[in-house]
This record gives C-alpha cells, sequence and structure tokens, in this order.
C-alpha cells in the first residue's frame, strides 16, 4: 500500500482512542487550504499528533525525532503505521527532501517547530528548518496551537513524565487553527506570533475560566479538609486546616450576606488568617472585597472608599490604634468582634462537620454561589498611585482564575510549595498568588503580618520550612543581613517582582545563599504576572537536550494563554520584537477597564492591547527584557535617555549599599535647551555632580546620560507595596530643578 495512505489506516482506531481521553473543540478548520500544506504546531505532550490528527478534516503525516524509534517498541509501531518522516541533525537534508515531496503530492504534513516536547509549559524557541521545507515545495505554512494537554500524564508537567495521576474525566482541548502564511513570509518571527496568538484564542476556550471564584475555592477546601493550609505568625504560630479555614469563611459569608447591603466590602487587615478568611467570606457573600492601601494618604483612600461607594469596612481593633489617620467610615466593624457576636466555635462547627462529610458541590450550593462568575467583578485593587492617583482596578474572575491556572502550569510554585506571605493584600501579588492561588492550587501558607518585619520572615522561614519567597527588591534585601544560609536552607525558589531586580541583590543572594532570584514582571491591571523566569526543567530522557526556564537579565516568558506585541513609541506602530518599544499584552489575566473612569480605561487600551507603558524586547527565545518604564525615560536632543540604567551605573560606580533603601535615582524635569534634564536624587554626601560626573565618564557613559543636577535629600520615598514612589519623586526633582533651589 502507498505510503501516503498509510495515516488513514489508523485514523479511526486512534479516534475513538482520542475520543475517550479528551474533548476537543476545533476553531478555524475551515481556513485550511486545499492541496498540500505545510502545518506547524506547539508541543506539550506526546498525545499531540493524535489530537491534531483528530482535529484535522484530512490526514496528516508527521515528522518526528529520528532517535524515537531506537528509544521503544511503541515508538517504532507508531512511525511505521503513521509513515512518519524522521528528521535529526545527521539526516536533515533527506528529512527535507521527503517532507518537500509530501507536500508537492498535496499532503499535510506536520511539523514541530520549536524542535522537542516543552518541559516548561511554554513556547520554546522557534527553529528555521521548516522555511526551507515550505519553500522548496511552495505550499503555505499553517500554524496551529492547541490547549489543554499540557498537565496531562503525557507531558512533563510537575517535572515528570506518565508518573503522575491520570485525569478522571475527559480533558478539555482546544485546537485553534491559524491563517495560512506564504512559504517566503513563513519566518520564524512571524510565527512565534501566529502560535501566541493562536494560544491565546484556545486559552480563552478552557471552560473553568468560566466558572465562579468562590464556588471553586469552596470546593477545592472541602475536597482536602485535614490539610495544613494556613499557618499565621502574626502573634505566635496559631496553624488552619483547609477545614477550618472554609467553616470560618462559611459562617462569616452568611452574616455579610444578610447585613451588608453594598457590592463591595472593605477590607483594612495584615497579611493572615483574618484577612483570608474575610476576603474568602467576601466572595462567598456575593461581595466583592477591597483591600485597601493602608500606607496610602488620606486623600487616596477617601478617593477610593468614595468611588467603590464601600460604607462598611472589616478591620481590626489594632490596625484601628496603629492607622489614626485612616478615614474610617462609619460602619467599621471588628473581625473579631463579628466572629464573637456569630458564635465562635460553635457557628463554625457545622460547616467543619460538612467538610468531612459532604460533597463539595452540595456545599457551595448550601452558600448560595453560582456556577459562573467569568467576567462579573471578583475584587477591586487601588493601584499604588506610583506616577498619579490612584486608579480602581476591577477583575473578574475570570481574570483571576486564568492567572492562577497560568501560574500553575509552570513548576515555580507545584502543589507542594510552601509559601511565605508577607506582601499586603493591597499588593496585586499578594491578593492573587498569597491569597487565591495556594486555596486552588493546594499550597500551605505561612504567613507574616509585613514585608519590613525582617526577623520575623527569617524566623518563620527557618521555622516552618518554607520552600518559596517572593517579594519586591525593596524586602528581600534586608534579608541579607538578617539571615544565614543555614536559615534560608529550605528555600528552593524566591521570586522578585515589582521592580526591576538590581544585578548586586541577585549575585549576593547567589554568592551567600546559593539562591538564584527568579525575575518575574506584572501590573495590577494583568491579575499581576504576566511573565516569570522559572527554574531550567529535568532532562528526563538520553534524547532530550536541555530547557532553558530562566534567563538572567529578563523578566522570563510569556506565560500560557497571552500573546504580546512591541510598538514603536512614538508612532503605536507594530515593530520587531526585537526592538525595544513598547510592550503591549492580551490574556484572560487582562483587567476590562478601571472602574468608573472611561478616559483611563480608554487610555489604557489600544486597539483592544493592553498598554503596559514598559519599553522592552524579546530575544529569539521568547524572554522578555523589560528596560524600564516610559515614564522613567527621559528624551534630551532627541534620544531616549534611561533612568534606570543610569541608576545602576551610579550604585556600581560608587559601590553603594542600597539594603536600608534607595541610594540615588534618577528624575527628568523641564529643560528649555533639550527639553528634558536628569536631576539625581540621592541620600549620599559623596555623590556629587563632579564626582558623577568623573565616575559616570570613566565608565563610558555619553555626556547626554550623565545628570548635571544633583539633589540630596533625607530619604527616597517608597510606596508600600515597596516600589519607588514615583509622583513624589517626581515632585523633589521638579523642585530641585527650580531657578534658585539649593542643589548638592
Amino acid at each position: 500500500m502507498p505510503a501516503q495512505y498509510l495515516p488513514s489506516i489508523i485514523a479511526a482506531p486512534v479516534r475513538l482512542l482520542v475520543c475517550c481521553l479528551y474533548r476537543i473543540k476545533v476553531l478555524g478548520a475551515e481556513r485550511l487550504p486545499e492541496g498540500g500544506a505545510l502545518l506547524l504546531a506547539n508541543h506539550l505532550s506526546y498525545a499531540d499528533v493524535a489530537v491534531l490528527q483528530v482535529a484535522c478534516p484530512r490526514p496528516i503525516r508527521f515528522v518526528g525525532y529520528a532517535e524515537l524509534p531506537r528509544t521503544s517498541w511503541f515508538f517504532r509501531l507508531a512511525f511505521n503505521l503513521s509513515g512518519t518522516i524522521p528528521v535529526s541533525p545527521s539526516n536533515a537534508l533527506e528529512a527535507t527532501r521527503r517532507v518537500a515531496e509530501s507536500l508537492q503530492r498535496g499532503e499535510y504534513v506536520l511539523l514541530f517547530p520549536e524542535g522537542s516536547i516543552s518541559r516548561t509549559g511554554q513556547l520554546m524557541k522557534i527553529q528555521r528548518g521548516f522555511e526551507l521545507m515550505a519553500r522548496r515545495a511552495g505550499v503555505p505554512v499553517v500554524p496551529v496551537a492547541h490547549d489543554g494537554l499540557w498537565g496531562s500524564v503525557f507531558s512533563f508537567s510537575d517535572n515528570t513524565y506518565l508518573f503522575k495521576y491520570p485525569r478522571v474525566r475527559r480533558t478539555h482541548v482546544c485546537v485553534a487553527w491559524g491563517e495560512p502564511i506564504a512559504a517566503k513570509e513563513a519566518t520564524t518571527a512571524a510565527v512565534r506570533q501566529a502560535l501566541l496568538d493562536l494560544g491565546y484564542r484556545a486559552f480563552t476556550e478552557r471552560p473553568q475560566l468560566r466558572r465562579h471564584l468562590g464556588r471553586e475555592l469552596v470546593r477545592r477546601l472541602a475536597r482536602r479538609p485535614g490539610h495544613l493550609e494556613f499557618v499565621d505568625r502574626t502573634a505566635g504560630r496559631k496553624p488552619l486546616s483547609a477545614g477550618e479555614l472554609l467553616a470560618a469563611a462559611a459562617a462569616l459569608s452568611r452574616h455579610l450576606r444578610r447585613t451588608v447591603a453594598a457590592r463591595r466590602i472593605g477590607v483594612v487587615l495584615p497579611p493572615g488568617a483574618g484577612a483570608t478568611i474575610v476576603n474568602l467570606a467576601a466572595v462567598c457573600a456575593g461581595k466583592v472585597p477591597v483591600n485597601l492601601n493602608f500606607t496610602a494618604g488620606r486623600a487616596a483612600l477617601e478617593s477610593s472608599l468614595r468611588v467603590a461607594e464601600i460604607d462598611t469596612v472589616i478591620t481590626a481593633k489594632a490596625m484601628q490604634a496603629k492607622l489614626p489617620n485612616f478615614p474610617w467610615p462609619e460602619r467599621t466593624l471588628d473581625l473579631h468582634t463579628e466572629m464573637t457576636a456569630l458564635g465562635g466555635k460553635r457557628a463554625l462547627l457545622p460547616w467543619l462537620v460538612a467538610a468531612w462529610v459532604v460533597p463539595n458541590q452540595w456545599i457551595a450550593d448550601s452558600l448560595g454561589l453560582p456556577k459562573y462568575g467569568d467576567r462579573e467583578e471578583a475584587g477591586l485593587i487601588f493601584t499604588s498611585g506610583s506616577s498619579g492617583e490612584p486608579k480602581g482596578v476591577v477583575l473578574s474572575h475570570r481574570n483571576i482564575l486564568a492567572n492562577c491556572w497560568q501560574v500553575a502550569s509552570l513548576s515555580i510554585l507545584p502543589e507542594s510549595a510552601i509559601m511565605l506571605a508577607c506582601l499586603p493584600m493591597f499588593h496585586s501579588f499578594g491578593f492573587t498568588v498569597t491569597l487565591w492561588y495556594p486555596m486552588l492550587r493546594g499550597c500551605r501558607v505561612v504567613s507574616v503580618p509585613s514585608p519590613l518585619e525582617t526577623g520575623k520572615i527569617v524566623e518563620a522561614i527557618r521555622e516552618e520550612k518554607v520552600s518559596v519567597f517572593v517579594g519586591a527588591p525593596t524586602f528581600l534585601r534586608p534579608v541579607i543581613r538578617k539571615a544565614t544560609s543555614a536559615d534560608l536552607r529550605t528555600l528552593e525558589v524566591v521570586v522578585s517582582g515589582a521592580e526591576k531586580l538590581p544585578m548586586d541583590l541577585y549575585e549576593t543572594y547567589l554568592d551567600k545563599f546559593n539562591i538564584e532570584i527568579m525575575q518575574g514582571y506584572g501590573l495590577t491591571e494583568t491579575s499581576p504576572v504576566a511573565n516569570v523566569n522559572q527554574p531550567d526543567p529535568a532532562i528526563p530522557t538520553p534524547t532530550a537536550e536541555r530547557q532553558a526556564g530562566r534567563r538572567r537579565g529578563t523578566v522570563g516568558r510569556m506565560m500560557p494563554g497571552m500573546t504580546v506585541r512591541i510598538l514603536n513609541p512614538d508612532t503605536k506602530a507594530e515593530q520587531a520584537a526585537g526592538q525595544t518599544g513598547i510592550v503591549v499584552f492580551k490574556g484572560d489575566n487582562i483587567f476590562s477597564g478601571y472602574l468608573k473612569d472611561t478616559e483611563k480605561t480608554a487610555a489604557a487600551f489600544h486597539d483592544g492591547w493592553f498598554v503596559t507603558g514598559d519599553l522592552g524586547r524579546f530575544d529569539e527565545d521568547g524572554f522578555l527584557i523589560i528596560e524600564g518604564r516610559l515614564s522613567r525615560f527621559s528624551k534630551i536632543g532627541g534620544e531616549m535617555v534611561p533612568h534606570g540604567t543610569i541608576e545602576a551605573r551610579i550604585v556600581e560606580a560608587f559601590g553603594l549599599d542600597e539594603t536600608d533603601g534607595y541610594a540615588a535615582v534618577v528624575m527628568g524635569a523641564p529643560d528649555s535647551a533639550k527639553g528634558e534634564q536628569l536631576v539625581l536624587l540621592t541620600t549620599r554626601e559623596e555623590l556629587t555632580a563632579e564626582a558623577v560626573r568623573e565616575k559616570l565618564s570613566a565608565l563610558g557613559l555619553p555626556n547626554l546620560w550623565i545628570p548635571k543636577l544633583v539633589q540630596r535629600v533625607a530619604k527616597i520615598p517608597v510606596l508600600g507595596t515597596g516600589k519607588l514612589d514615583l509622583k513624589a519623586a517626581k515632585e523633589m526633582a521638579l523642585a530641585a530643578a527650580e531657578p534658585g533651589a539649593s542643589k548638592a
């Protein structure tokens, strides 16, 4: 029988087996051309070929790694029955010839352009070999992306193939076919962009994204009632099981549903069991929790309360005592008093028993939780106001669930993780990753009430055997002085976000603790994680090659289900991903708008793409390099000058220790001659204008990059989230640039 008919022989049994394991949704199959076409797909599991064949209306001939048949009888049989074309570096020309011949006969040939199965769950580097095949045959290239197979027993999720629990129900898989690309236009960059776009489209079809956040949390907590879920170290040590956490939140949610008429409830509590219970109770009561930034000024807080229409705030008496200037509304409730009024432990007992004996669906039903939340508001976070007035970022059920499942797909926060939670709940990372994510994933959380309490953080890591620690560089740096390598011996991952990771901090952690900090990136508007580095995956077989999960100096690859463009800062025209420009995103984790502010919402999007306001570029492996905020560049004499780069050079040149906070910050101020001038704000006496000029010139920095004005200040302003307070720093710089102002 001719080889080209071999795929059709096994199509029926393959289709039957695949349909027993997977529920497949196909998008864009009508785009597939007649005649021959080279199909290019992302590669996430050994099941990809079978699923893609079922999703394609015509037989597919596959291209596979030539060494596989030598490793197993199964692969030898599969290659022979399917007519797979083997390819390896040693037979590349022969494989290219055979592929071209098959394409010219009018066949569909499928190639995985990454070259191997991704062991990170993300799109890897696109190899160039397909270009010659398509051009030699004169056929179009059709990109295709699938979503849902990562996490199956045939993928490398959880750092292993096969040896994990199979899914009981059929897995939802979406296959999205793209528009054909002419052979001469099918570059690696074009294919990578198409696969990202199609991956985003396929991810959007995940049924779990339509669900209700509260219902998902309740069901998952009820599945593991005896699991040690939370260790609160606010005062002493208070452990909570999943059942106890669920019971407390369920009882309080009933109370809130009866007594709070407003849609949103304010929360003013530090990270801990209390804040977790209140947030979960609010969601279960059909309310929207609003964790208010109690480090912000009174005017900003009054604005937040007014815009969000909050008339009820839940807090603790200790917090009220610490925050005398907070604009407490008339209905300010003390959490301990409210729980006592409910009946204390007696009110929790029925829910605790139910968690052990009642099906989790029934518990969710008894709390009146709907099955679907989707695009309805689930949380509200007011931005830190680092460069202006706070804006209310509305996060939907879909946004939060999408970001949680995106993070869960990576190896960086596995189910076995013990995570330190010290970031405030008004911080977007604290809200999603240390609040909701652990309850959905099953991680244990150890809480410390403030990221500034370094001693308690080190003690908690040592005594609770914490494996994951996340924080901003501002909060990570003091640990260097307080901790020894023995204190941090259980730490497997340290994640840095909110601000660019200084290289000296990275190197110090590596040298002193043998810990490589994983830099991530995101914004409140992205729920928040958009990119993150993760540990390199293991090499499971002799034929497998090393794959990079992290890259120094970058913020990692895109989260699964996200796509990106790089725009020219001046014209907003799309440009090559390798060129520096404004980074814009699409993804289900991206918010839909600011609360009651259509003008700022419109400004945040460009043709449907969320504009991050950051300048960045991608390397050929898909790692994102963030150059800095657009607002942290000055245009001097027509040249874009990066403040962050200059600051890093100043720290390097003077050997500054920034353990206790920022020592040097560069800001822009108006200049009548060149448009802008650079102003250096510093807390150090040795940083005079002459010394700075001498040191930076010796490092080879252009004259335009050297600050002419140096202003000594008592302290560089920082927000409660650990970020530089750009608004306050800008005001200092403008004051320093005024004629007659005193300079260092």
